[in-house]
């Protein structure tokens, strides 16, 4: 089955699209890329996504917000099927995860709500092809986080050999960090996983203020590079309680928010930080959260960290992050980036993508897509909402 992945995380850059062939069993999927696109937001959209993160906006303007965003994930869909030389009925199902605008975490660490936009029906209509979305609501009904959901991904497709010791730690840095913690091949211990905190969300408004929103990301770290970080506010960041909280548990930009990055910077600004020191600081406070979560939560220890997501592509937080891994978790650690790994599907910047056109292909097999022990949920759950396409009588008659 021909499958297309749709992905525009927490930092609400683009859409990053994949085209990917999966064959074989639900016990052991195999999947092969065919072509990946990244599609960058218009303007208009990234101003009505950053409003709606921002818990401002209308029903009117949501509600047209999901349409417009539809289009957009329609859009990618197409350009990365013309880009693998084939045609849109060559394609079978496409899943998107849409466009995450709030995901509301209670004090005690339970999802209230979440919601991803970018209308199904839009992208089936545009498109022919039946399609996949809104794959978190499922599991939080079932009283899961409904994040991470790439952990069904990683299980397949990343878990260490039989026999090796330790686990293996698959780190996403999107806006947001998350990681999976793997362990060998017929191992007893469950995979776990979690949010870790702010991935690239601080870094990029660090960013965008150093350059007056020239730079909407600190490309290859060079504004962290001419920075000094200031340890003490990394320490004092820390106590942050989200850092402490025991998992499962997700976050996202509503508790990592502007507000939040412009409070820092002030707490930068008293201590005589340059925009570069605030830059740095965020950055090794991005690595350091990372690793203090494996130091208190890895259900093992931690032999190897695979990286992904745009951070991977960030020189000077993978320096940080192989810094900190090692300094806290009080040893030397291993840490490469996804595509440095031999027989795994794609690269860095696709496994998302490909993670999603997963989730799809296992929903239209009746499969569970989320793994309990990282959401939370009361158990195993079929997610995501199906909007019929044209070939949608051709794609259920095969199955």
């Amino acid at each position: 089955m021909r499958v297309i992945g749709l992905m525009s995380g927490t930092s609400a850059d683009g859409i990053d699209a994949v085209l990917a062939e999966i064959t074989g069993s639900a016990d052991g999927p195999v999947m092969r890329q065919i072509a990946f696109e990244s599609v960058a937001w218009g303007q208009a959209e990234r101003e009505v996504i950053g409003l709606l993160m921002a818990g401002q906006g209308d029903t009117r303007a949501l509600s047209r917000a999901g349409f417009l965003l539809g289009e957009g994930f329609a859009e990618a869909a197409l350009r990365v099927v013309t880009q693998s030389g084939l045609g849109i009925g060559e394609v079978d199902l496409i899943g998107s995860h849409g466009q995450t605008v709030w995901h509301e975490v209670e004090e005690g660490g339970a999802v209230q709500s979440t919601l991803q936009i970018g209308e199904a029906a839009v992208i089936a209509e545009r498109t022919g092809v039946t399609t996949v979305a809104d794959f978190r609501v499922a599991d939080v009904a079932a009283g899961g986080q409904g994040a991470p959901l790439i952990p069904i991904y990683d299980q397949f497709f990343l878990r260490p050999a039989a026999g090796s010791e330790g686990c293996r730690a698959v780190q996403n840095i999107g806006g947001i960090g998350n990681v999976t913690f793997l362990p060998a091949v017929g191992g007893s211990q469950a995979v776990l996983a979690f949010d870790t905190g702010p991935g690239n969300v601080l870094i990029d408004w660090a960013a965008a203020r150093a350059t007056d929103g020239a730079l909407q990301f600190d490309k290859d770290g060079a504004l962290a590079r001419r920075g000094r970080c200031n340890d003490s506010l990394v320490e004092r960041w820390l106590a942050h309680p989200y850092f402490g909280q025991t998992p499962p548990k997700s976050t996202g930009r509503e508790l990592f928010s502007h507000s939040l990055a412009e409070r820092y910077r002030l707490e930068a600004a008293e201590a005589g930080l340059s925009d570069e020191d605030f830059t740095a600081t965020v950055t090794e406070l991005t690595a350091a959260s990372i690793a203090e979560s494996y130091r208190a939560f890895a259900p093992s220890s931690v032999a190897e960290v695979v990286v992904c997501g745009g951070g991977a592509r960030n020189p000077v937080l993978m320096e940080r992050l192989l810094a900190q891994v090692s300094r806290r978790c009080g040893r030397s650690i291993t840490v490469v980036r996804y595509g440095e790994l031999a027989d795994v599907p794609g690269d860095e910047a696709s496994k998302e993508a490909l993670g999603f056109a997963l989730l799809a292909w296992l929903t239209v097999q009746g499969e569970a897509g989320n793994v309990p022990a990282s959401t939370g949920a009361s158990g195993e759950r079929i997610l995501g909402k199906i909007a019929p396409g044209r070939n949608f009588r051709q794609v259920f008659g095969r199955l």
